[in-house]
């Protein structure tokens, strides 16, 4: 159980560049700096990272997201590879390690392996200095390939271990009104707000905000309070975490 977690999620379409799919260095350099800085401030943290199958669209030679399952595969075995070794030479100089957690839906919807899995991030969790990464494993879990950008899973990973909270970051501060296209801080009832969205993605992008609204649904009801976003100004989770950040926040159903 680790009450006092808070599970930071990163889409493809934050962590890599619109135009080729490449990861954008910049980028995750900044969310580094700020995930190292919400750490050291003491928080427990766990972050689940997208990006693997993006990140090797381009080592194949790929202008967009292959349509076939096998090229996707080969685009994550090559992808993650590249990501998590990223995340290792950048969270390094914050003398954070890494830890890599691969999962399937199916795992974590099998009793016994998910204990298995809940055992693992908890230990993990006791590591100050340590941070668990997070990533679908879309090299052998083919129908999750088609379940969106990584936000079911963190959701149920949340459940899984009772996280304190989730963020999840996107390309926008929010949820905006559709009529004032203005942030939307507080959605008390989640069902409302379904019908005003549109589920846009990018070409490198797999999920949207409706994929992100229905693991938010999957989480509050859970009693876990999420959030969504904006990936591109990271500076901004230490706000949020202390309840005063530029965000749309989902409190916890009772």
């Amino acid at each position: 159980m680790l009450s006092d977690l808070t599970i930071i999620k990163a889409g493809t379409g934050v962590l890599t560049k619109v135009s080729d799919g490449t990861v954008d260095t910049a980028a995750l350099v900044h969310l580094v700096t700020a995930i190292s800085e919400v750490i050291n401030a003491g928080h427990r943290c766990l972050f689940v990272s997208s990006g693997a199958v993006g990140c090797g669209v381009s080592a194949l030679g790929l202008t967009e997201y292959p349509k076939d399952v096998v090229t996707r595969q080969a685009c994550a075995a090559v992808g993650q590879a590249r990501l998590i070794s990223t995340y290792t030479s950048l969270f390094k100089n914050f003398d954070i390690a890494v830890a890599q957690i691969l999962l399937t839906a199916g795992a974590l919807k099998t009793e016994k392996l998910a204990g298995y899995i809940n055992n693992t991030l908890t230990r993990l969790n006791v590591e100050p200095r340590i941070l668990p990464i997070v990533n679908e494993n879309d090299t052998v879990a083919i129908r999750e390939l088609n379940f969106g950008d990584n936000d079911m899973l963190t959701a149920r990973v949340a459940t899984l271990v009772n996280a304190k909270r989730i963020i999840l970051l996107t390309s926008v501060d929010g949820l905006l009104d559709p009529a004032t296209n203005e942030l939307i801080t507080n959605v008390s009832d989640i069902d409302s707000v379904f019908q005003h969205v549109r589920d846009d993605r990018g070409k490198f992008s797999m999920g949207g905000m409706a994929s992100k609204l229905k693991a938010v649904k999957f989480a509050v009801e859970a009693g876990i309070e999420t959030h969504i976003a904006n990936g591109r100004h990271p500076e901004r989770l230490a706000d949020i975490i202390a309840g005063k950040g530029i965000s749309t926040k989902f409190p916890p159903q009772q």
